[in-house]
């Protein structure tokens, strides 16, 4: 199967900055090496994109996520590409 093309949001562009900034605040280094691991882990919706767990606030076939340590990374499965839509702490509720 060919890998789908990851696309990322504007809010979810947006959610990393703002993750790296809050991380930014205690230590900068750790704060550019956790985005660079959520986008990493990021990159298995393109490979596998139905390895991750179906969003349970939806139950869509199409919506999905990846748990990447306290993150979640919610993404869309489209024909030829997965499109990041959020990414968040998960012990907060799903943005709307």
């Amino acid at each position: 199967m060919t890998p789908r093309t990851l696309v990322w949001s504007r809010r979810a562009e947006a959610d990393l900055v703002e993750i790296g900034e809050f991380i930014a605040l205690d230590d900068p280094q750790a704060a550019q090496r956790w985005v660079r691991k959520l986008m990493a882990a990021a990159q298995v919706a393109a490979r596998l994109p139905f390895a991750g767990r179906r969003v349970p606030e939806f139950q869509r076939e199409d919506v999905r996520e990846i748990v990447f340590k306290q993150y979640r990374i919610v993404y869309r499965v489209a024909a030829r590409r997965c499109v990041v839509l959020t990414v968040f702490e998960r012990h907060r509720r799903l943005p709307h």
